[in-house]
């Protein structure tokens, strides 16, 4: 084998994925077809529970040093300011939610912040153009090069050419009526300190949203998508739905016409190649949702990779994530009022892959942060591996992606016995509560 896990794609998937990996010592290689890192800000919302998977891999302090998590919003006739609101009022960190709003940063920020703390580079210029598999692994053509590896992951995004040649149905639909132009631009005439927004329509809509740690804003309006993206284009639209000659476009570096589309893959595994991100669910951008549920399957898959087991509950338990979430977007995207404060669910911090209901934190629920006499729960699972956190009415066993596996002693043995090779990736903690 060249190596275990061939990574394709080198967005926020691939690389949590490829992160993950590294700190596993699982040996693997991610490739992606452009020939650059992408400089756009396809994503911008780092949802709280996003932010809990980069406190665990060790990067939430250059996230949190590049993002703004206090921006106001605010809605215009012209430059008559009509409503100011926080989307995320009344939210604030807790001793168990220590990461209580949506962030801003740009995607291509988020990538920046993984990429330099891989332990190797990501080989650009690499287009996988084909691959087959067998009992013992994937044989794949990347660039001028064969790779021999035990799997692949497919994290190349809705055009996935790893989706296709597996013949994965993507099923769901285009909304044809709902197109959106977007691209990162210079503007003079607007302060940095609110996300502006003119229109009420659906189909008749403004916002510019400062993107932090730049000097760019995110252009977003929807139009019928008749004309390709230009600088000028958007000059017209701005001042079209603005009224206003002051507010002024001065480049683009990143242009681009959004259609909505909402489909995800009946499978997300076949044998030995496995679909997360983009490539496995895409849906409307209304509710920040699409980076952060990339980063979620990588964060599933990552540690099932590594003990090569447990793998086939990737696929049982995101794919109903996938259903909610298409689900979830449509219907905020439909209401009309994309930025209205929403309920926690779009936070990320209610996802649970229980299996059985009741009261309290049960196994498959996110394991809540909290203080105690050996320091915070979540620097005491920081790592690659299982944690019997030993409370004193009773040990909570923690998955290494920070949900409950298992609670009580008795269910514990019980599912260290099913799945033994999780024994080998265990380490036990006294977890006393601080005075």
């Amino acid at each position: 084998m060249d190596t275990q896990v061939l990574i394709i794609g080198a967005g926020p998937t691939g690389l949590t994925l490829a992160l993950d990996l590294s700190r596993r010592g699982v040996p693997f290689r991610i490739v992606d077809a452009a020939p650059a890192p992408f400089a756009g800000s396809r994503g911008k919302g780092l949802q709280p529970r996003s932010m809990e998977v980069f406190h665990d891999l060790g990067v939430i302090e250059p996230v949190l040093a590049s993002g703004r998590l206090d921006l106001t919003m605010r809605v215009y006739q012209g430059r008559e300011v009509l409503r100011e609101w926080d989307a995320h009022e009344g939210r604030h960190p807790t001793v168990e939610r220590p990461y209580a709003r949506t962030m801003l940063i740009p995607q291509f920020r988020v990538e920046q912040v993984l990429r330099e703390a891989l332990p190797q580079p990501v080989e650009y210029g690499m287009p996988l153009t084909s691959f087959t598999q067998d009992d013992s692994g994937v044989t794949a053509v990347v660039g001028p090069q064969t790779v021999r590896a035990k799997y692949l992951v497919g994290c190349d995004g809705g055009k996935s050419f790893v989706r296709k040649e597996l013949g994965v149905p993507f099923v769901g639909e285009t909304h044809a009526d709902l197109r959106m132009y977007i691209g990162d631009v210079r503007v003079s005439g607007l302060g940095r300190d609110h996300w502006h927004q003119w229109g009420s329509r659906a189909d008749r809509w403004l916002a510019l949203c400062p993107l932090p740690g730049t000097d760019l804003f995110q252009f977003q309006a929807t139009g019928d998508g008749e004309d390709e993206p230009s600088l000028a284009l958007y000059q017209r639209i701005v001042r079209e739905h603005t009224g206003l000659d002051d507010v002024i476009l001065h480049d683009a570096t990143w242009m681009s016409l959004h259609r909505t589309n909402i489909r995800m893959v009946d499978r997300f595994r076949t044998d030995r190649v496995f679909l997360a991100g983009d490539a496995a669910h895409v849906h409307s951008p209304a509710g920040a949702q699409g980076m952060n549920t990339g980063i979620q399957d990588a964060y599933n898959l990552g540690w099932k990779l590594g003990m090569e087991t447990l793998l086939d509950t990737y696929e049982a338990e995101r794919k109903p994530v996938a259903e909610w979430l298409l689900g979830m977007t449509t219907a905020i995207m439909m209401s009309g009022n994309p930025f209205e404060r929403r309920g926690d669910e779009t936070l990320q911090l209610s996802l649970s892959y229980r299996t059985t209901e009741g009261e309290g934190l049960q196994a498959g629920d996110r394991m809540p942060d909290g203080i105690t006499e050996q320091g915070r729960i979540f620097d005491l699972l920081r790592g690659p591996d299982f944690v019997t956190l030993d409370f004193p009415d009773g040990p909570v066993l923690v998955r290494p992606d920070g949900y409950v596996a298992a609670i009580g002693r008795s269910a514990i043995d019980a599912y260290f016995g099913a799945n033994p090779v999780t024994q080998l990736h265990h380490r036990r903690v006294a977890a006393r509560s601080a005075a």
